[in-house]
């Protein structure tokens, strides 16, 4: 790899036309470095990402009153002012003020949006290469509570990475930031605060999975808890209805309804809370959704109908629901379960959903792809489709390829945490079917990544990874990993185009 200093002697001291300069750089790239999408003027002066030796960096060729906030080293090149600044997010809030398309923004009314999850904050520049001609909307910043403690990174890194992404690469049609899977009222008020556009609220904790197979006396005893008013509200809009949704009907009797209010009627509540006193007062529009998914209890559609009808009659404005669906979206790994009941029950939920004018939610939707044709077909195009550890799986996959003695120390040292990793995730690897490192040569350890129970052993594991530490505090694994998804950057984001690409197939998008 070049030195972006070259194109500065070689370009910008006799070129100031952006198309130029950007064909230049596209065509010379490994010579320069400088990514060709990210040339942009402003004023009289020239802005642009690089690489550098061991990481990116904002190269500011003159002078403008609108970049002054830019903090880096000032130097001299050809008799021009050249500022080098970091990648920070410091530098980041300032790129994004001169910049509107690097913010991310809300996707209600976009048919098709689909978030992808960052965990290393380096995927996505092979996902806006995948959708940048597609009529998709990504979610680039997505990461749940759970995901920024098991790495060690904030909302504030993961809009970062995003927006950095979008300047590199130039993409202008927008992108979401989602605060996903939040549970309290503090998570909330903390991913709106720094910015986030979509709001997943997890109500898993408010969900009583016991009532679902209560018996009758059971439930009525937990029926009563709820206020007379609740009561009658509930039985004068859906005791004893038939209800009918498109090309679909179902009944809700008495003990149905008793079961569903004591199922979700905490999460109704919770999330009407959560709702009213927190997102409808930050100022701003936001992408809601509730996610009813994180349970052992398949949503019914009579469920999910009486979630939905008491949140919009409750006043909340609803972009998309994720329903439990029958069988198992373990992670990492196709869908486990009987397809033709999947598809028959989608159907009806995705139906809801559009009686209501929301999207169906996919969770946990990475490499599900036998069902990916269902949910492209009986959503008419509508829906929301949430992946992430796949992203992570492909940059293990670089890492095993050029790296075999890292990536060994990696499964060696997933397999020791293995068990603590599981009170995070659920997954059904079995150790005993995974080769022992030792039988296999390196040319044979990216492989690895193709089995089910080796792929779901490294997708959990990978924040005892990210934040090993040898006895003087050092990190195991994470400088050394970086350095060389750094080195093989143009592969990783192949890779990720090739993955995700098989995903967007399935949905009939390509």
């Amino acid at each position: 790899m070049g030195n972006w200093k070259d194109f500065v002697k070689d370009f910008c001291t006799k070129e100031k036309n952006i198309e130029v300069l950007r064909a230049e750089a596209e065509k010379a790239f490994g010579n320069y470095g400088v990514y060709p999408r990210s040339i942009n003027e402003v004023g009289n002066a020239i802005v642009m990402m690089a690489r550098g030796e061991n990481e990116k960096c904002l190269v500011v060729v003159g002078e403008d009153s609108r970049l002054q906030e830019l903090k880096g080293n000032q130097t001299e090149e050809n008799g021009l002012k050249v500022k080098v600044c970091p990648l920070s997010n410091e530098i980041c809030y300032v790129i994004r003020k001169i910049f509107p398309y690097t913010n991310p923004q809300p996707h209600k009314g976009k048919n098709i949006t689909i978030g992808l999850g960052d965990r290393l904050g380096l995927a996505s520049p092979g996902h806006i290469r995948l959708i940048r001609d597609l009529d998709v909307f990504p979610v680039l910043a997505q990461q749940s509570i759970r995901e920024l403690n098991l790495t060690g990174r904030t909302y504030e890194d993961v809009i970062s990475a995003a927006a950095w992404a979008v300047f590199q690469e130039g993409y202008t049609k927008g992108y979401g930031a989602d605060g996903d899977h939040l549970k309290t009222a503090e998570e909330v008020k903390m991913s709106l605060n720094v910015g986030m556009t979509m709001i997943t609220l997890d109500c898993s904790e408010h969900i009583d999975n016991s009532a679902a197979h209560a018996g009758l006396s059971e439930l009525r005893e937990k029926y009563s808890r709820f206020t007379e008013e609740e009561r009658e509200r509930w039985e004068r809009k859906y005791l004893n209805r038939d209800v009918k949704i498109g090309n679909y009907s179902f009944h809700i009797s008495e003990e149905d309804l008793i079961r569903m209010a004591c199922v979700y009627g905490g999460a109704i509540r919770h999330t009407l809370d959560i709702y009213h006193n927190i997102i409808a007062k930050c100022g701003r529009p936001i992408d809601f959704e509730m996610s009813i998914d994180e349970t052992l209890t398949p949503t019914s559609p009579a469920s999910h109908y009486f979630v939905a009808q008491e949140l919009i009659d409750g006043g909340v404005e609803i972009t998309s629901l994720a329903p439990r669906f029958c069988g198992e979206f373990q992670k990492g790994i196709d869908y486990i379960g009987d397809l033709k009941q999947f598809t028959d029950e989608f159907a009806v939920h995705a139906a809801i959903a559009d009686h209501f004018g929301y999207k169906i939610s996919v969770h946990s939707g990475s490499d599900k792809f036998k069902v990916f044709p269902v949910v492209g077909e009986k959503t008419n195009g509508r829906y929301h489709l949430k992946t992430a550890g796949t992203n992570w799986l492909e940059a293990v996959r670089v890492i095993a390829r050029h790296k075999p003695d890292l990536y060994r120390r990696m499964h060696a040292f997933a397999l020791e945490h293995l068990e603590d990793a599981k009170k995070y995730y659920h997954i059904g690897a079995k150790v005993e079917n995974i080769p022992a490192l030792e039988t296999l040569a390196d040319s044979e350890l990216p492989e690895l990544m193709n089995r089910d129970d080796s792929r779901q052993v490294m997708h959990i594991t990978y924040g005892h990874i990210l934040q090993a530490k040898d006895e003087n505090g050092n990190p195991l694994f994470k400088d050394e990993l970086y350095k060389v998804l750094y080195e093989y950057e143009e592969e990783y984001a192949n890779a990720l185009k090739k993955h995700i690409g098989r995903h967007l197939e399935g949905l009939g998008l390509l």
